[in-house]
């Protein structure tokens, strides 16, 4: 693939702009409201993703960009930004810190570069194919676990998760070592900076996906939607670091 480093450069500085933005809303009782899924959104949310589209048409203004807050522009072609300017928007309220800014470049359908900012921590994980992955700047790779029984595992929304997997869950979680919550990209980012072994997302959308997936890989993982497919919109995920993710797709499979 091209050289990637001007998009991941770019994506870098934008992200951290936009995480900057929201810490001025965060802990401060920021209004939130509901969308039509029952989300929250808030004016961080929206801010946030009206500077990163304006720092896109700026500086690539034939890229197109798809946003949660405000859908997809004009734009086609070979190369589309997926953006979601605060993954996590439940932790943001709550003034919990695992939250992030994720911007992820897809060209000519593959994700090719991935930045999660995580402003609150100020921690930067950011990845583009063939380039690494780095976390504030330094080369991070995933775990070397090998055995369930060894892992970590983590996840968003335990209620959502108990409801689709069943026993299943349960079962897993009693194979593991450390089981924890609060997931969203954070966990993730612990996946693929190897604080964590496994993360089971039960609902995803392609702006959550996009920057993962350089991320993931890049970092020796794997991410892709419980059917075992790296794809973006599969309206899952499930990232390891690899070693561990047969296994753990044989036993979402059963749950099915």
């Amino acid at each position: 693939m091209r050289d990637l480093t001007t998009f991941l450069d770019f994506a870098v500085e934008t992200a951290w702009q936009a995480g900057r933005l929201t810490l001025a809303h965060y802990q401060t009782g920021v209004a939130i409201e509901r969308k039509a899924d029952q989300s929250v959104v808030t004016i961080a949310d929206r801010a946030a993703e009206q500077l990163i589209r304006q720092k896109i048409a700026a500086r690539f203004p034939d890229h197109a960009v798809v946003g949660e807050e405000f859908g997809a522009n004009a734009q086609s072609g070979s190369y589309t930004w997926f953006v979601d300017p605060i993954d996590g928007t439940t932790s943001f309220v709550r003034g919990v810190p695992f939250f992030g800014v994720l911007m992820g470049l897809v060209i000519d359908g593959t994700p090719a570069v991935g930045v999660c900012y995580l402003a609150a921590l100020d921690e930067m994980i950011a990845a583009a194919a063939g380039l690494g992955c780095r976390w504030n700047g330094r080369v991070t790779r995933v775990s070397d676990v090998s055995s369930l029984s060894d892992a970590c595992v983590v996840s968003t929304d335990a209620r959502q998760v108990s409801e689709r997997l069943g026993d299943a869950w349960s079962d897993l979680q009693r194979a593991t070592a450390v089981q924890r919550g609060w997931g969203d990209c954070y966990g993730h980012c612990l996946v693929a900076t190897g604080r964590a072994d496994i993360m089971l997302d039960p609902r995803m959308n392609a702006w959550d996906c996009a920057a993962l997936v350089p991320i993931l890989q890049e970092a020796g993982g794997r991410f892709t939607d419980w059917r075992g497919s790296a794809v973006i919109g599969g309206g899952d995920a499930v990232s390891t670091n690899g070693r561990l993710h047969d296994e753990v797709l044989a036993r979402l499979a059963a749950a099915r």
